[in-house]
């Protein structure tokens, strides 16, 4: 009687970038290999109080730290490379490849966190091949997009190919003259491609995706018509639009400050590696800016979504220790506001012409092409590749669905197309494609301490919503209050007087300590105090009291200051504080 052999699979977990922009993060596993395609990051929303990255939940990664053999980085923007020093605290990478620029950016963020020694980097070329492990032998194909030296993946696995197209437009004149190759992604396509996982960013958007150099003359007219000090910002990672913006200063005899510090750094790494051609007498400082007549001033600084801390935004405030707007200034935004970053800039927009500038945004003055590709880039990637199965990748749920329905339209058949989640485990094997189960896939915030715990944000946003209320008691071992407690109300909107509710609460503890100290104290010959229960039925009540007084649930912190042991009548210090944090109650406790 013949056996049936389990057919070989491999797994694909995207561990972030679907249903989202951002923090892209890919698993390919076969057998006990593992390769991880990008390591992402994404910026907070506005509810997330003092965050400043958000990462994908890596637990599975831990979990399979010994599994790990290497990484790939397609390009080095931060959705793609941001999350790298973080991961490599929490698990072993051996070696990271990538392209030349984004390699070079990885190696400042790992001196930067004092983390070199935990890795090794490899820079890649076009047409290289690198054997990561047995099971993976992955090729690097040149593709275009609005950052420099980036690329396509076609991943030889015992199954078959698969071609992951990082991020991607098809710019048929780029820039800085590296073409999109074609012939490549047509000789895999012409001999088999197992699986396509593809950028789905503009399915929603029909035709094609203009050209970088399509901004050339429209910046051209705007820089011309400048009569005054100019300032430009964008992306600062958009390496192509920065080298277009530097040749038009010195075609307008214009001298350039360079204003912020990612701007700066990706500028020096791109000069240095040939991307961006420019004399160095073309760079002055602030200083030296504020010195020469307007006309001849050019101001690049990142700020083109309005980031909190961003040179422009600062600026806007009048926040900016070194440049202030005046009246005249042209300001012009040669970038589009990322989902999410719309009302921050249009806030920056208006803050800006309320101080005089004269502002240029908006996709009708030609001075933006997205990076990614629209629904005819899309066919031709699913023309060239021909793929058996088909993941759409890199994008929310609508740019997924529309990403399908074009490769059902190319002939992908519609059970070979999975549309899918962060964590789903896609299982391939060479005549099958599923969603065989899932891992973890939430998120993880980070702060500039650490990850923040799902508590500490809780204990944010009941501050951010209803604020805080901290009472202080001092009490003996008598079971007295030793001085008055210290009431204080930080954000908390209430029509009960303050000196009311400190009345209230002076109350409620004075009432604990007369009519039930002896649930709490022993009558030993050493005195005995349970403090952590008396701290626990005093706090419960303080937060009743709060919620039905104020109508509210401000967070209550409750600080028991306890005498020492040494001293039967101490006066209260703070080394002998203690201090305890309650979440928003429950439906139990606040009853």
């Amino acid at each position: 009687m013949s056996q049936t052999k389990q057919q070989p699979s491999l797994k694909i977990i995207p561990l972030g970038g679907l249903h989202e922009i951002g923090k892209n993060t890919c698993i390919l596993e076969y057998n006990d290999e593992i390769i991880l395609i990008d390591a992402g990051i994404a910026f907070p929303t506005e509810g997330m109080h003092g965050v400043n990255i958000v990462l994908p939940d890596m637990t599975y990664l831990r979990k399979n730290r010994h599994k790990i053999k290497g990484m790939i980085a397609t390009h080095g923007h931060e959705d793609h490379i941001g999350g790298i020093p973080h991961h490599l605290k929490q698990f072993d990478i051996p070696k990271i490849y990538g392209p030349k620029l984004a390699i070079a950016l990885v190696r400042d963020k790992l001196d930067e966190a004092g983390l070199s020694n935990r890795t090794k980097l490899q820079t890649v070329g076009p047409r290289e091949m690198v054997r990561i492990s047995p099971s993976f032998l992955v090729e690097f194909i040149r593709n275009t997009h609005s950052m420099a030296d980036s690329f396509t993946l076609a991943i030889h696995t015992p199954l078959g190919i698969v071609i992951h197209t990082g991020d991607f437009k098809i710019d048929h004149t780029p820039v800085d003259g590296e073409y999109f190759d074609f012939q490549k992604l047509a000789e895999h396509g012409e001999k088999g491609v197992l699986c396509l996982l593809s950028d789905s960013t503009n399915a929603e958007v029909p035709g094609s995706t203009a050209s970088e150099s399509s901004v050339y003359p429209n910046l051209d007219r705007i820089i011309a018509q400048a009569e005054k000090r100019l300032m430009i910002t964008t992306f600062a990672s958009s390496v192509h639009r920065v080298n277009i913006i530097l040749q038009l200063a010195q075609k307008h005899k214009r001298k350039v400050a360079v204003v912020g510090r990612s701007m700066l750094n990706v500028i020096a790494h791109a000069r240095e590696l040939g991307y961006v051609k420019c004399p160095e007498d073309l760079f002055i400082s602030l200083k030296a800016a504020n010195s020469l007549p307007d006309e001849q001033v050019l101001i690049l600084t990142t700020g083109s979504q309005g980031e909190p801390l961003a040179a422009l935004t600062r600026i806007s405030r009048g926040a900016h220790r070194h440049l202030k707007v005046r009246p005249g200034d042209t300001i012009v935004f040669s970038a589009n506001p990322i989902p999410g970053n719309t009302i921050a800039v249009v806030n920056t927009i208006d803050r800006l012409m309320m101080q005089g500038a004269k502002v240029i945004y908006g996709r009708k003055h030609g001075i933006h092409v997205s990076g990614h590709g629209c629904q005819e880039d899309h066919k031709l990637m699913l023309a060239l590749t021909r793929p058996k199965f088909f993941v759409p990748v890199h994008g929310e749920h609508r740019m997924l669905v529309k990403h399908a329905e074009t490769a059902y339209k190319m002939g992908v058949p519609a059970d070979n197309i999975v549309i899918v989640k962060n964590g789903d485990i896609i299982e391939v094997s060479a005549n099958k494609i599923a969603v065989a189960g899932e891992v973890p896939s939430g998120i993880e915030l980070v702060d500039q301490a650490g990850v923040v715990h799902d508590h500490v944000m809780q204990d944010r946003q009941q501050l951010a919503e209803d604020g805080v209320v901290t009472v202080a008691a001092p009490i003996s071992w008598e079971g007295k209050l030793i001085t008055p407690p210290e009431v204080h109300l930080r954000g908390v909107v209430t029509k009960v007087e303050q000196s009311l509710l400190k009345q209230l609460i002076i109350r409620a503890i004075e009432n604990i300590l007369e009519n039930r100290w002896d649930e709490f104290a022993s009558s030993d010959r050493t005195p005995r105090v349970d403090w952590s229960y008396l701290q626990e039925e005093v706090e419960n009540t303080l937060q009743r009291l709060v919620k039905r007084e104020l109508r509210s649930y401000p967070l209550v912190i409750f600080m028991l200051q306890t005498p020492d042991y040494s001293d039967p009548n101490p006066e209260p210090t703070s080394s002998n504080r203690k201090v305890y944090r309650r979440r928003r109650p429950t439906a139990s406790t606040a009853s």
